[in-house]
């Protein structure tokens, strides 16, 4: 096992190039594919890249401040005790590999940008903690929760489908959660994740002379000073608590409001608005605050210079029919026992070129709702398949990488080598619960 790891390691350190050219690289590729695989000449394939290019806007903000108010947050003194004390549990380096790992599941379970978050945060709380943790295999470990997402309460796919008057409502309804987040055969799923990746993680520890450490003083940041003497109105109410707690009990007392209203449905802007919130609060100054997102946002290059590139191969999958022409491909070779497997199984290489759930599902769900009635399949088990196979492949795609890789302060190639053995036993086990659930 230890040799494999080393080579895959070895091999995504060597060949796995930067995000950025990542995409770049990927754009080319979903070029040529369309030209090769549909009618699209390359002048509509420019025009349909170059439409989408900005499709993400919004998105891309809202993953900036997914980055920005985690670490706002997670620097503020009462957060920092919080992770500290859920770190003193791990007290050998497998021990912290397992915990990160669970914590960042349960996360991501709960809500997507929650574990992106929560997961690589904790992880550099435990690399201050323990002696000898390979760093990189935190990282990697803490994102590999992320795989849960889609079949949890942020599920984009099975929310959407449980939605009144979503797109397809005509051709299936409305699908309830119990029929695809609660149904028994997700619910095992997942479960059996919970056992399987933890040790999976723990099994892919390397070698003590191959094993990447970190020192523990480089995560030290240094508190804003406050000045005492001579101070400008200006600067008092810089210093001023009382401004933060005014604006920070408004926040809360809208997120009560929200909870109230809505129960404990999360979405990305309500977790952004509740990290931001909670960051001013627990910073207690605009000053400890302002500092503390201007360290913050020096991660977020790759999110703003990447992400519109990923909209661009958005754009020239969806408008050339390529995603269509690749769904089709796999329902074609399906029957009513291998139909899941397969739908998983496209769903995780459309994800590769269309990452957004949402925007996958809209673009695969009528070719696989309508070969899952002539087949006779469950729809609501057709749509977990596609959501299972979008949430699959993240586990090697630097898209939704990025903001944990920014709060690590790694790289996509250090630590897909571990990534690479995790997407693989996690796509056994789902694709097995797909298949005979």
């Amino acid at each position: 096992m230890k040799p494999l790891i080393s080579l895959s390691n070895r091999i995504m350190q060597r060949y796995l190039p930067d995000p950025f050219l990542f995409v770049v690289i990927l754009t080319l590729v979903v070029f040529g594919l369309g030209l090769i695989f549909t009618d699209s000449t390359s002048i509509q394939m420019v025009q349909f890249w170059g439409e989408g290019f900005w499709a993400l806007l919004a998105f891309s903000m809202q993953m900036v401040l997914v980055l920005v108010t985690g670490y706002v947050l997670a620097s503020s003194p009462i957060f920092k005790r919080f992770l500290g004390f859920l770190a003193s549990f791990a007290k050998s380096p497998g021990s912290a590999i397992v915990i990160v790992t669970v914590v960042s599941m349960i996360a991501s379970w709960i809500n997507w940008g929650f574990g992106l978050v929560i997961g690589a945060l904790f992880a550099k709380e435990l690399a201050k903690r323990v002696k000898n943790v390979d760093y990189r295999l935190l990282i990697a470990s803490a994102y590999s929760g992320f795989v849960v997402w889609h079949a949890g309460f942020s599920g984009s796919i099975p929310l959407s489908i449980a939605t009144e008057g979503h797109p397809f409502q005509d051709l299936i309804g409305v699908i309830s959660t119990g029929d695809t987040i609660f149904a028994s055969f997700n619910l095992i799923i997942v479960a059996v994740l919970f056992v399987v990746l933890p040790i999976t993680a723990r099994l892919l520890m390397p070698s003590k002379d191959e094993t990447v450490t970190v020192d523990p003083s480089i995560f030290n940041e240094t508190a804003a000073a406050v000045e005492t003497e001579a101070l400008t109105p200006a600067e008092k109410m810089e210093n001023s608590m009382a401004l933060s707690m005014v604006i920070g009990i408004l926040g809360v007392i809208f997120l009560g409001y929200y909870f109230v209203k809505n129960g404990f449905a999360l979405n990305l802007d309500i977790v952004n608005f509740l990290f931001l919130f909670l960051g001013i609060l627990f910073h207690g100054t605009p000053k400890r605050f302002l500092a503390a997102v201007q360290e913050a946002i020096k991660g977020a290059s790759g999110i703003v210079i990447q992400f519109p590139f990923y909209a661009g191969i958005m754009g020239m999958m969806t408008a050339s029919g390529l995603a269509v022409v690749m769904s089709e491909a796999f329902v074609s070779i399906s029957n009513d026992v291998t139909f899941y497997f397969f739908a998983f199984i496209s769903a995780g290489i459309v994800n590769f070129f269309v990452p957004s759930g949402g925007g996958q599902w809209a673009v695969q769900a009528p070719i696989m709702l309508d070969a899952a009635q002539s087949l006779d399949a469950s729809v609501a088990k057709t749509a977990m398949a596609v959501a299972w196979g979008d949430a699959w492949t993240n586990l090697i795609q630097p898209f939704w990488a990025l903001p944990a890789l920014a709060i690590a302060g790694l790289k996509a190639k250090d630590i897909m080598g571990y990534c690479v053995f995790i997407l693989v036993i996690s796509g056994i086990v789902i694709s097995l619960g797909l298949l005979f659930l």
